[in-house]
């Protein structure tokens, strides 16, 4: 598990590889990841936008920029939160992933929240330093 809070939000994730819908020798890996948003802070807050930065093991950067999450804008009043499940495809055995939410408070103010820097590695693999 992975953690990050800025401004009362704290940011959860949890990878794990997915070995069916892998294939090594295409060099084709895929992760999931759950990602618990808890709103401890005393606002009401609505998720804007998700960035992702995603290195792979040998350097190859992606950046991926949107609206919401899963199709989704959700609003977390104070002391709430919202999980939701996603995945990673990478041509390499071993990556990492960070990124960030831009979130509005009632007030029309954008926070940016950090998500935690997570690792992308084969279970029974030693895990490489990107």
């Amino acid at each position: 598990m992975f953690k990050a809070t800025t401004h009362g939000v704290s940011v959860t994730v949890m990878p794990v590889y997915i070995d069916e819908r892998s294939n090594p020798e295409s060099s084709q890996y895929f992760w999931a990841y759950r990602v618990v948003i808890e709103n401890n802070s005393n606002q009401t807050l609505k998720l804007l936008t998700r960035y992702w930065k995603i290195t792979d093991s040998n350097g190859h950067v992606e950046e991926v920029r949107g609206d919401g999450v899963i199709g989704e804008q959700p609003v977390l009043n104070a002391g709430e939160n919202f999980s939701y499940t996603s995945g990673c495809p990478l041509s390499t055995s071993s990556g990492i992933m960070e990124g960030s939410y831009n979130m509005q408070n009632d007030s029309g103010e954008i926070l940016e929240i950090s998500i935690p820097a997570f690792p992308l590695d084969l279970p029974d693999l030693r895990p490489v330093i990107n």
